[in-house]
């Protein structure tokens, strides 16, 4: 029998029909303060430029937070006081499965358990009532009404900022806990969780905080991949706090200031985030200074600055790595502009603004690796 021998195609990447294989694209999906919907863009990881024209626009108001399932098919859109879930389909495209108020005054953030099965939120409440708190939302078939909502109490008479409790972030830590960052209280609150438990997924942990210097206003939260140590950004005092992870919940190692003590004018601190393989860590400063600050992280979890790079705008509320690390884009919440800035991921430092984008103000975003596009 004759054998018939096909030619094979020069490279992997040249279809035998079609010519060249079109190059990967990521998308980023843009939540913001003050506009209608969700942005769902095109983002080109060899250029490091957006697509202008949306994908989509996802009816979500005011969604200054957006979480992510692990997976990537599930979006959870955390608006001022309600909740909307999508799912994704195979076309890329995000459809509405549902809303669910939060219990809460002002949702600022939002983390999956790492089962996917419960969703936690955290309300900042710059009103002393109903003041800070926590709820947590079923995530089954879709996402269900509100089953546990926590609320700390905590007063502070005379104090404009921290007079209440004020939650600003809650995070699933490398312990399995749920960690709690309260601005107004200068504490961050441990919970145990309890899959077992449905109803009551969340008990106080032992001890139930860690307290932090008065008046540094805790805001976010990361741990690192080994699960050893953890960065949180001190908003009122301007300070990174370094701390490490142990059978009794998170210590305080050590404070790392962004100014001279008792400089002159607004300075806060805002997001943070490590690369990938965690050998850097940024911040953004707010106020007077609109920056970003890149640390290198120490075999010990220490910090070492490296740099301070203007962030492109004013009130850099939010940042992202592009998944190759390329990239940092971010979000300057009060000049209505996303900018891009190219990374060098060997030296972890920022270089040139290679796009800066009009958007209504920008709060959040989360990358989507090797998107489908419309």
């Amino acid at each position: 029998m004759r054998r018939l021998v096909l030619p094979l195609c020069a490279s992997a990447l040249i279809g035998c029909a079609g010519g060249p294989a079109p190059a990967p694209r990521h998308e980023l999906l843009v939540g913001c303060s003050a506009c209608a919907g969700v942005l769902r863009l095109s983002f080109d990881p060899a250029t490091g430029l957006l697509r202008e024209a949306p994908l989509q626009v996802l009816p979500a108001s005011k969604a200054s937070w957006l979480t992510l399932s692990a997976d990537g098919r599930r979006l959870f859109a955390i608006g001022e006081d309600r909740i909307s879930l999508f799912q994704r389909g195979v076309d890329g495209r995000f459809e509405e499965l549902g809303q669910q108020p939060s219990q809460g005054a002002e949702a600022v953030h939002a983390s999956l358990t790492a089962d996917g099965r419960q969703l936690l939120v955290a309300h900042y409440s710059s009103k002393p009532q109903p003041g800070g708190s926590l709820s947590v939302l079923l995530v089954a078939d879709g996402l269900r009404p509100v089953v546990q909502r926590i609320v700390e109490a905590f007063t502070r008479p005379g104090s404009e900022r921290q007079g209440s409790s004020h939650m600003h972030s809650v995070m699933l830590g490398s312990d399995g806990r749920a960690h709690a960052c309260d601005l107004g209280a200068d504490r961050i609150y441990a919970y145990d969780y309890r899959p077992q438990r449905p109803d009551q997924p969340l008990a106080p942990a032992e001890p139930p905080f860690l307290q932090l210097p008065a008046g540094s206003g805790p805001r976010h939260l990361r741990f690192d991949a080994a699960g050893r140590h953890a960065y949180l950004t001190l908003e009122m005092s301007n300070q990174v706090a370094l701390l490490d992870v142990g059978a009794r919940g998170l210590q305080l190692r050590e404070l790392y200031h962004l100014d001279p003590p008792f400089a002159a004018g607004d300075r806060r601190l805002g997001a943070l985030h490590l690369s990938a393989d965690g050998r850097f860590l940024y911040v953004s400063r707010r106020g007077v200074e609109n920056q970003l600050v890149v640390y290198a992280v120490g075999d010990d979890g220490g910090l070492r600055e490296l740099q301070r790079r203007d962030s492109g705008g004013v009130e850099p509320r939010e940042f992202a790595l592009a998944p190759d690390g390329r990239f940092l884009l971010v979000a300057n919440q009060q000049s209505d502009r996303l900018t891009v800035l190219r990374r060098d991921p060997q030296s972890g430092l920022l270089g040139e603004e290679v796009q800066a984008l009009r958007l209504s103000t920008p709060t959040a975003l989360k990358f989507i690796e090797g998107g489908t596009h419309d």
